[in-house]
């Protein structure tokens, strides 16, 4: 044998260990992988459910979405019309009761002030009044 052949030998053997190392590896991903898949597997089955009930739910939320659609509708109708209500009686008897109210307060304020008035001439007045009367 001659040295290049022996060379050759030794680097056949490296390159064999070599693969060996690399081998290791590879198998160890190989089986992270199968893992994987395999998980990946078990969140797809598990996740089918899931989806299920939540289509549930927003089915559910938009019938509710709808319910307040129709009462938000209605709410606006009642507010037009108390609106309207409201027009109809300011238009009818508002003008007619805020100056019955104004009247009343007026004549209120002349009755008090005349009875303050005649309060403070008998006061002053009284000995005065009575005597040129006898």
């Amino acid at each position: 044998m001659s040295a290049g052949q022996i060379a050759a030998l030794i680097a056949a053997g490296a390159f064999v260990l070599l693969v060996l190392l690399l081998a290791i590896p590879l198998l160890k991903l190989g089986r992270t992988l199968d893992e994987a898949t395999i998980a990946i597997r078990k969140a797809h089955e598990n996740s089918d459910p899931i989806l299920l009930g939540a289509n549930e739910t927003i089915t559910h939320v938009n019938n509710q979405l709808e319910r307040v659609d129709g009462i938000t509708a209605n709410a606006q109708a009642v507010t037009g019309n108390v609106s309207a209500l409201s027009s109809v009686f300011t238009a009818t008897l508002g003008g007619p009761l805020v100056k019955t109210a104004a009247l009343s307060y007026g004549l209120s304020r002349a009755i008090r002030s005349r009875r303050k008035a005649r309060e403070l001439g008998e006061g002053k007045h009284s000995r005065s009044r009575k005597r040129g009367r006898k």
